[in-house]
């Protein structure tokens, strides 16, 4: 991985998939994905992308514990729109349903759609339309009905 430069890869045969990840002193070690990359590898996430997802999640004082988290449920690319030129699925202060799809994560040219798996009202979203995402990162945080 050091001689390709690579800060991880996922490799996947039939139900068996391996995660690797470098380890960087800001990024926690994730060993296993739940989320579904065709063709058995994700797409090789620089070490600044990285950084910057660990830069961004907020710290334990800064959390409340009223409000539910959505995270990614898999590396890949976070679009708020279906395409450039439509409305967002969610915004903030939006109410939303468990079925309710708040955005797309993008992993080797599928296009993966991610659900609030519960209800509630969109507090905060903490990625930008387009911006890498990791696998586990929070994108959004609601506040439950």
């Amino acid at each position: 991985m050091e001689d390709n430069s690579l800060a991880e890869i996922e490799i996947k045969h039939g139900d068996d998939k391996i995660l690797l990840k470098r380890f960087h002193p800001q990024q926690p070690i994730v060993s296993e994905s739940s989320g579904i990359i065709p063709n058995g590898l994700s797409v090789p996430v620089a070490a600044d992308a990285a950084q910057n997802a660990s830069n961004q999640v907020p710290s334990a004082a800064a959390q409340q514990d009223d409000l539910v988290q959505i995270k990614a449920p898999l590396v890949g690319t976070f679009y708020i729109t279906p395409s450039p030129d439509a409305e967002p699925y969610v915004e903030v202060g939006r109410h939303v349903e468990p079925q309710t799809v708040v955005c797309i994560i993008e992993a080797m040219k599928v296009m993966n759609e991610i659900k609030a798996e519960t209800s509630g009202t969109i507090t905060e979203m903490l990625v930008t339309n387009g911006q890498a995402v990791e696998y586990g990162q929070v994108i959004f945080k609601l506040k439950p009905d």
